[in-house]
C-alpha cells in the first residue's frame, strides 16, 4: 500500500460521517448538494486529523517504538515531513473549500434579501475554522489537547454533538431537544472508538508523557469507561424511542466481551467493529 494512502487511515473515515448522517436523516429533508459538500467537509476534516495526529506524535517520538503495529509513513521513513506538511496543507485547503461551500450550499445568502443569511454563515465558518484547529492541535504544537487528557472531550463535542447538530441545522434551519441528545447518544461511541485506541497505546502513551483520559484511568478504569459509553449510548436512544439502535446491541456486547479479555495489539481489530457499528447506529438512529 502506498505510504500516503496508508497515513490517510481510510479506515476510520466511516466514524467521520456518522454525526453528519445522524443528524442530517433526523431533519427529514434533504438537499443533495448539502448532503454530498457535508460528507465531503466530514471526510476532508477526518483526514487532516489524522495527518496532524501522525505528524505531531512523531515531532513528540510517541510513535518511535510500537511493538506489533504496522508502521505509518513517518515511522517507517517513507514519507518526510515536508512531505507531510504539504499533504496537512492540502487538507487544510479543501476542509475551507469544501466548508465554504456547503455552508453558502445551505443558506444561499446571494439570492435573500439584504443581509439575511449571513449571519448563519458567519457562525458557520467559525465552528468551521475552529474544527480545522481542533483537527490539527490534537497531538500537534506545544499544548496539543490529545497530551492533555482532553481528546475524549474533542471528540464528543467534533465528531458527536456538533457534527449531529450541524447537520440537522444545515438541512431545517431548526433545532430541537431531541437532536440535541440524539448528538449526545452518538458521540459517546465515537468517542469509545478513541478510548479504544488509547486503551491499546496506553504503555506506549504513558513513556512518551501522552496522557489520555485512557492513561489516567488505567487499564481496569479505561475499560469500566468504554463499557459505560456504549451502554449509555443506547440507553439514550431507545430513551428517545429509536429502538432500532438496540439492534447493534449483541454485536457491542462480543465487543466488550473482547476488548475486557484482551489488550494490546490484540484490541487493533475492534477497531472497525466499533467504527462500522457506530455508523450503523448513525443510520439506525434515524427510525
Amino acid at each position: 500500500m502506498s505510504p500516503y494512502i496508508q497515513s490517510l487511515r481510510l479506515r476510520t473515515l466511516p466514524l467521520s460521517v456518522s454525526g453528519i448522517i445522524l443528524g442530517m436523516g433526523l431533519s427529514g429533508v434533504f438537499s443533495l448538494s448539502t448532503f454530498v459538500l457535508a460528507i465531503l467537509t466530514a471526510l476532508s476534516l477526518q483526514i487532516l486529523s489524522n495527518l496532524s495526529n501522525e505528524l505531531g506524535d512523531a515531532q513528540k517520538g510517541t510513535d518511535s517504538d510500537q511493538h506489533g503495529r504496522a508502521a505509518y509513513g513517518l515511522q517507517s521513513g517513507t514519507i518526510t515531513v515536508r512531505q507531510m506538511k504539504g499533504m496537512i496543507a492540502l487538507f487544510v485547503g479543501l476542509s475551507v473549500l469544501f466548508g465554504t461551500l456547503l455552508v453558502l450550499s445551505a443558506f444561499r445568502p446571494f439570492s435573500r434579501p439584504g443581509a439575511e443569511g449571513w449571519g448563519e454563515v458567519c457562525v458557520f465558518l467559525l465552528l468551521g475554522a475552529l474544527a480545522i484547529a481542533g483537527a490539527m492541535t490534537y497531538t500537534l504544537g506545544k499544548h496539543s489537547y490529545g497530551y492533555m487528557g482532553l481528546g475524549d472531550l474533542g471528540v464528543f463535542l467534533f465528531f458527536g454533538l456538533l457534527s449531529t447538530l450541524g447537520g440537522y441545522y444545515l438541512q431545517t434551519q431548526t433545532l430541537n431537544a431531541e437532536v440535541v441528545w440524539c448528538g449526545i447518544a452518538i458521540g459517546l461511541p465515537c468517542v469509545g472508538v478513541l478510548n479504544l485506541n488509547n486503551i491499546r497505546d496506553m504503555p506506549n502513551d504513558r513513556a512518551h508523557g501522552k496522557r489520555t483520559f485512557a492513561s489516567l484511568l488505567g487499564p481496569v478504569g479505561g475499560r469500566i469507561y468504554h463499557t459505560l459509553l456504549l451502554v449509555t449510548s443506547l440507553a439514550v436512544f431507545a430513551a428517545m424511542g429509536h429502538w432500532w439502535t438496540l439492534a447493534v446491541a449483541p454485536l457491542w456486547v462480543w465487543h466488550l466481551a473482547y476488548i475486557w479479555r484482551h489488550e494490546g495489539s490484540d484490541l487493533d481489530s475492534q477497531m472497525p467493529v466499533l467504527m462500522f457499528s457506530t455508523l450503523a447506529v448513525a443510520c439506525l438512529g434515524w427510525l
